[in-house]
């Protein structure tokens, strides 16, 4: 196993002098959000601190930023806006390519579409989405996916949300201190013993009627899962990633270096239980460089694992560290690649292998989604993808891939929660960027990946940094399915010649965290 940090010769931003100007751009007033905050710590008043901790993933985090940090970094926003196209300016504005069209919206609606009801992943199985939200989740008939039908809404709140499905098992990650297991719990602070948070597990037999037959306590609750079933179909194991331990947490003590193994009877899911929480960091990870979600996270636990379970093999986004995994042995993963980018990427945040199994594409969730980072004060290599190469055994780097259209200081963007198109010997990926839309991108040629089609709608807001835009947008069985955090779901169609072969690949199940293989 190496461990080695990119060149230094590589872009590093100035961190010399921005948050009054960001503050004053958005509309909000720089307050201290903890007693241990620096005294320049920006951006969000003491009700906007409260919602984003509400949120619930790392959008808090985007407040506690030093101030001299973000000062530096948009100090030159005013003079690239003179030189570069203005952004969109209103929601029902749309920039899109001529490929990409529109074909149906499903809006959030009754508990869905209540204040902090965020949509999240997806899931699919035959003509079954399930989609995520911090609120529950909702199941969609998509047999005729232009027109997609509403036929179940599950509320049982703990965000985020993030949904997986394998036969007639949905597995629902929690990541909310909740007063008990049950879909009636209200919330309750992490400090407390009794809270919990974890997994939840359903029997979607019935997609209707979805029924609630399990829960296991995860440390650290379940931030996000990925399903790895056993090659004999008898056991379902679930990886959970989760992080940020606390002292003063009595189920997510320091230093939580590991992730959570669940096993999950396919026959009897009500049987889940807590297999293993195997250390990934005996030597406790990255310790972190010194601006928090500007500069290297510290390890402490992963964001996300992606698992290609044919393969047996596994790619972890680690805050601050992305890692290669061996899963033969589905109970004890393995971890036997370990990179950092020290320079350029913030927030390891999610892993997408190619089809063969010889790339990697991490992202980096720089400034925990909560930042407007699609523009050129954070330039073309920070909240961006990272593309590797798998070279016997060791992740190479290539290159990185950013979607080049400037968003509006009002717009959270980054780098977020796409998938492959089956495209037979291509590499080619569709990918969310929140209020930045979604890009359609070819990286066959690692070092060069290129976007081909693209659709990003204007800001919700101009006069300030609302969190909205699509959280995860995913192809399936010929069309783009989007999971927006305010608008719902939305469906687009694609009419390219480098991806409609695609549409002829059909999938029976499609878990974003589970990759299957495509093409032989």
């Amino acid at each position: 196993m190496s461990h080695r940090s990119l060149p230094s010769t590589r872009a590093r931003l100035s961190f010399a002098g921005l948050a009054v100007t960001l503050a004053a751009g958005l509309g909000m007033t720089a307050v201290n959000v903890s007693a241990e905050a620096d005294p320049g710590v920006r951006a969000c008043t003491a009700e906007e601190y409260a919602a984003l901790v509400e949120a619930g993933d790392n959008f808090a985090l985007g407040c506690q930023l030093p101030g001299s940090a973000l000062a530096d970094i948009t100090a030159g926003f005013a003079d690239a806006l003179a030189q570069e196209p203005l952004p969109l300016t209103s929601e029902d504005e749309v920039d899109k390519s001529d490929n990409v069209e529109l074909v149906a919206h499903l809006p959030l609606e009754g508990s869905f579409a209540e204040e902090g009801a965020y949509g999240t992943d997806m899931a699919f199985r035959g003509r079954w989405l399930y989609d995520g939200n911090y609120s529950g989740f909702q199941v969609f008939d998509i047999k005729k996916p232009t027109r997609p039908k509403r036929v179940a809404q599950v509320f049982c709140p703990g965000g985020q949300g993030d949904l997986s499905v394998h036969k007639n098992i949905l597995v629902m990650s929690v990541d909310s201190s909740r007063s008990d297991d049950s879909c009636s719990s209200t919330a309750l602070s992490a400090t407390e013993k009794s809270a919990w948070e974890g997994l939840r597990v359903f029997d979607v037999s019935n997609p209707r009627k979805p029924k609630y037959v399990a829960a296991v306590e995860t440390d650290c609750g379940s931030h996000t899962h990925t399903l790895a079933p056993t090659k004999n179909g008898k056991s379902l194991f679930v990886y959970v990633s989760s992080y940020s331990p606390n002292a003063d947490y009595p189920d997510c003590q320091p230093p939580h270096d590991k992730i959570s193994v669940v096993k999950i009877p396919v026959k009897k899911p009500a049987r889940a239980k807590l297999a293993a929480t195997p250390v990934l960091f005996p030597d406790g990870g990255n310790p972190g460089g010194p601006i928090p979600l500007l500069t290297s996270s510290s390890t402490s636990g992963c964001h996300d694992i992606t698992a290609y379970p044919s393969k047996d093999i596994a790619a972890g986004a680690c805050m601050g560290d992305g890692i290669l995994l061996d899963i033969s042995k589905r109970r004890k993963p393995k971890v036997t690649e370990v990179v950092t980018d020290d320079l350029n990427f913030a927030f390891w945040h999610s892993a997408t292998f190619n089809n063969a199994g010889t790339k990697v594409l991490f992202t980096d969730e720089l400034g925990g989604g909560s930042l407007p980072t699609c523009h050129p004060g954070f330039g073309p290599t920070k909240g961006a993808n990272g593309i590797y190469d798998i070279v016997d055994g060791q992740l190479e780097f290539q290159s990185y891939y950013k979607i080049s259209r400037i968003q509006a200081l009002t717009e959270n963007c980054v780098a977020h929660n796409g998938s492959l198109i089956p495209v037979k010997g291509k590499d080619i990926m569709v990918q969310a960027w929140y209020q930045g839309g979604f890009s359609v991108f070819d990286f066959t040629d690692s070092a060069n990946p290129t976007e081909f089609a693209y659709w990003d709608r204007g800001p919700i807001s101009t006069t300030s940094l609302e969190l909205g835009g699509a959280w995860s947008v995913y192809w399936y069985n010929g069309y783009i399915y989007s999971s927006d955090i305010t608008r719902g779901l939305e469906v687009f169609s694609i009419d390219d010649p480098i991806v409609n072969a695609a549409k002829k690949v059909k999938m029976g199940t499609f878990n974003a965290q589970s990759q299957p293989t495509y093409g032989g």
